[in-house]
């Protein structure tokens, strides 16, 4: 079964997803098991070197997605990331 990356979005997908090095992949490549460290590390290959890796990751960041592989990080990296965002944040203001 493939996941639909707008679905789990909620809302159209950014520009900057046609030049993706995932464009052409099956979404199911990205969203994983919890356990699938293998199918992880092939996932983050191709984020390694995708010319739009930062977009991606701040998409990932603030939309908060809780699910699959984005701009090269696993979701609780992503949660990790947001914390220290948030807590930045914070202490600037």
């Amino acid at each position: 079964m493939t996941t639909n990356v707008a679905a789990i979005t909620e809302t159209p997908l950014p520009l900057w997803r046609n030049r993706a090095a995932c464009a052409s992949l099956p979404d199911d490549m990205f969203f994983l098991a919890g356990d699938d460290f293998a199918g992880m590390k092939r996932a983050k290959k191709v984020c390694a070197d995708c010319p739009v890796k930062d977009e991606c990751l701040e998409f990932a960041i603030l939309t908060n997605q809780s699910l699959g592989i984005w701009g090269g990080t696993t979701p609780n990296e992503r949660r990790q990331i947001r914390r220290r965002w948030l807590r930045d944040l914070r202490e600037a203001s």
